[in-house]
């Protein structure tokens, strides 16, 4: 990991189950040693942020959210030009969701514009909700806040820096794929879509499909190989007796996370979930 990291750089999206808040429980269960850094389930990227290790491979199975980091890292400016083309105004934020209904025309779009589109959907959506309907089409609805941080252009330039100045590879694949060929000695942080608590609990929408039951238990026998392997893994999950049960010839913490995301603000606030780990 870095001695000298930059503190600008930090996640550049909200995103359902972010670990933003966690670091400070997340930080004292890694590893004492970090040399190679991985995480198939990369969301707002925020332990990838807060280490910035400089060799990562980083995937996400949400190819939208991939290609914001590739441009990111390879068009930075562009992409905050592009940004301040945007309003914050109802009408408009939903005439630029329904860019993705028109397949066509928006497998026309440059990069860019599909990246800086996320972006703009995401700092002005209803909660930050990233979510997507079964055609894997943007459906949250617009968020009505007062001075969203549309081009947070210090932030992005940070991140844009450390993904050039690091070894990365980015990804878009299914997360056994991201996991069959890492170097000897990479570690592993796992956060994928959480076994849900309760029946109306669930969500999975950041990308089209879902991640059932079988997934979870496909999700645990990799982590079985990874073990096998001699490669350390950290996974966090719901403390469902489910995933504890999964994960039963593991070490298991405990810990209280805040989930700020959710269509009901009433169930926002402390949630109990768990931290898998493969070394003491």
């Amino acid at each position: 990991m870095r001695k000298n990291k930059n503190k600008l750089v930090a996640p550049i999206l909200k995103w359902v189950g972010g670990k933003r808040q966690l670091l400070d429980v997340l930080t004292p269960l890694l590893p004492g040693r970090i040399t190679t850094y991985c995480e198939p389930f990369i969301g707002g990227g925020a332990l990838l942020f807060d280490l910035q290790p400089k060799t990562a491979y980083i995937n996400d199975i949400n190819d939208e959210l991939i290609r914001v980091y590739n441009v990111i890292k390879n068009d930075v400016e562009n992409l905050i030009a592009a940004l301040q083309d945007f309003k914050n105004e109802a009408n408009y934020f939903y005439t630029v969701r329904d860019w993705d209904r028109d397949r066509t025309k928006y497998s026309t779009l440059p990069d860019v514009q599909k990246a800086a589109r996320i972006l703009y959907l995401n700092k002005t959506c209803y909660n930050g909700l990233f979510r997507v309907n079964n055609a894997g089409e943007f459906n949250s609805p617009f968020g009505n806040y007062r001075n969203p941080n549309i081009v947070n252009a210090p932030t992005l330039r940070a991140v844009s820096l450390y993904l050039n100045t690091a070894t990365i590879y980015l990804t878009s694949l299914d997360y056994s794929e991201a996991l069959r060929t890492l170097p000897k000695g990479t570690f592993v942080y796992l956060d994928p879509p959480y076994d849900p608590v309760s029946d109306t609990s669930s969500f999975t929408g950041y990308s089209k499909g879902g991640f059932t039951h079988d997934d979870q238990i496909r999700l645990r026998e990799c982590c079985d190989e990874l073990n096998a392997k001699g490669l350390k893994f950290m996974l966090s999950n719901s403390a469902t007796d489910f995933i504890k049960e999964q994960y039963a010839a593991y070490h298991i913490t405990r810990v209280q996370a805040k989930r700020a995301v959710n269509s009901d603000s009433t169930k926002r606030g402390e949630v109990d979930e768990v931290v898998v780990r493969n070394y003491e």
